[in-house]
């Protein structure tokens, strides 16, 4: 088949928000914003691309937030450099950008790998935050863990982690039109979901956004980082650093039917949390919860994050 050729224009889609770039932590990052008050950072996970919280964006901007939401180092229309890709630098990303809005601190809400960084980030640097919620996302120690001593749960589930870390994996990854991006999110949402028009429209737009040259690579490198390190120095730090826990108040949203991140994966990420902590689990619900049910995910960050 022919090969599309896609630019950084194919993650801007028009809605009731503005587009801009800005300069955080040594990268330029795309970032998309509505509102005024206090600051609510929205952090997709992969396959994706900011548009995953277009259902939140307006109606957090209604209830009073500046609702920002961005592209993470490699993805969408922000900067794709060869390197950085370790945990520890898109932690910094994050906190870098709340302070290059201008903001001393935020409630960060993280789906997936942006679950992933918003865990990171808040036991690294605290004070940027006012609030954690994720979801679709366990704690990175509790992931590690469920990898090791859940075989039949956790590392079945887990086995595209492992096909990531073939050279020039993400050619297959874009081949086809990227039919695997598609694959994976239709294996890895609910039911409800995905027969419908929004969840075809939002998985079209993944599969464009992945091919803009160099994104495959950059999205698969932040998951190759800790197969490369996990038995080294950096991984070592990285694990000690992750053993302290935060005390930035956490919500944790997780779909039932998740087959990415296992609930019980998920679950144990409390104790990692001396703040306040809570879990709710969402029945029905796979591993997208802010596009599956949005309207009840935007009432528990507006409650979380007042």
């Amino acid at each position: 088949m022919t090969r599309k050729t896609f630019a950084d224009s194919a993650a801007i889609k028009q809605g009731p928000w503005t587009h801009r770039h800005i300069d955080a932590n040594g990268s330029r990052f795309h970032v998309v914003e509505a509102g005024e008050g206090p600051l609510i950072l929205l952090l997709h996970g992969f396959p994706e691309f900011w548009w995953a919280w277009r259902h939140q964006i307006p109606a957090l901007a209604d209830a009073g937030f500046r609702v920002v939401a961005a592209d993470l180092r490699g993805y969408g229309a922000s900067d794709k450099p060869p390197n950085g890709y370790d945990a520890y630098t898109m932690a910094a990303d994050v906190v870098g950008l709340v302070r290059a809005l201008g903001e001393r601190e935020a409630t960060v809400v993280g789906h997936d790998l942006g679950g992933i960084l918003g865990f990171a980030a808040a036991a690294f640097h605290p004070r940027q935050f006012k609030s954690l919620v994720v979801l679709g996302a366990a704690h990175p120690l509790r992931q590690r863990a469920a990898l090791a001593v859940d075989p039949k749960g956790q590392l079945t589930a887990s086995r595209h982690l492992f096909a990531f870390q073939m050279p020039r994996y993400e050619h297959k990854l874009t081949d086809w039109d990227a039919r695997k991006v598609a694959d994976l999110m239709y294996a890895w949402s609910g039911p409800g979901w995905r027969g419908s028009r929004d969840f075809q429209e939002y998985v079209r737009a993944c599969r464009d956004v992945i091919q803009i040259p160099q994104a495959a690579f950059c999205a698969l490198e932040a998951f190759r980082w800790p197969f490369r390190t996990a038995i080294g120095l950096a991984g070592r730090r990285f694990v000690k650093l992750l053993q302290r826990p935060t005390p930035v108040p956490t919500l944790q949203l997780h779909g039932a039917l998740d087959r990415c991140v296992l609930p019980r994966t998920a679950q144990g990420s409390g104790r990692y949390v001396y703040g306040r902590y809570e879990w709710k689990l969402l029945d029905g619900v796979g591993h997208f919860p802010q596009q599956e049910v949005p309207e009840t995910v935007t009432k528990e960050i507006i409650r979380w994050a007042t």
